[in-house]
């Protein structure tokens, strides 16, 4: 009964950890990354569609990411959609069949407040796992009577020790996207 609380518990720390780590590739470096626009949703005819459904991305330069429609109809929606986005600065090219991102060289007070961002959504990430822990660890307070005390400290310590570790983890993601922020 513990060890199926503390595997629950686990495996949703690991999906925390694995969110924190896409919202991460959401912000953008120095460097254009396919992972950028996966958040973008486009208006396709009325309904909003992520754009990795709409389009093939392909990154031929370092700053520069294409973006092949599969249906040309969708090109306008598509420029839009990239052109809203605040945290990109992109100013998208729309030549009939395809568009060309070209992302701006960023500045260090952009740098920074990407950092910023990143620092936010890391802090998302630990109070998720925090809440995560919290639930798992009432379920075992509830165990209590079942299994007796020594049972459920013993696998009060691991469940820490497994926080501390998804924790840790997001804490080391963050520093390499920080580092990959600042790097000129």
């Amino acid at each position: 009964m513990i060890s199926d609380v503390l595997s629950d518990a686990t495996e949703r720390m690991s999906k925390a950890v694995d969110v924190a780590k896409e919202d991460f590739a959401t912000v953008r470096t120095g460097r254009a990354n396919p992972a950028l626009f996966q958040k973008i949703l486009v208006s396709y005819y009325g309904t909003p569609t992520p754009l990795a459904q709409l389009a093939s991305l392909q990154n031929p330069e370092a700053r520069t990411l294409v973006v092949t429609p599969y249906d040309k109809s969708a090109l306008r929606d598509i420029e839009q959609a990239i052109r809203d986005q605040p945290n990109l600065g992109a100013n998208p090219t729309n030549d009939g069949t395809l568009i060309r991102v070209t992302l701006p060289e960023l500045t260090e007070e952009r740098r920074k407040e990407f950092v910023k961002i990143v620092r936010t959504k890391a802090e998302d990430g630990k109070v998720s796992i925090r809440n995560i822990r919290r639930k798992a660890k009432d379920d075992l307070d509830a165990l209590k009577s079942e299994v007796g005390d020594d049972e459920v400290a013993r696998g009060e310590k691991e469940l820490e020790s497994l926080t501390k570790k998804y924790v840790d983890s997001i804490d080391e993601a963050l520093k390499r996207k920080e580092a990959e922020l600042l790097e000129v």
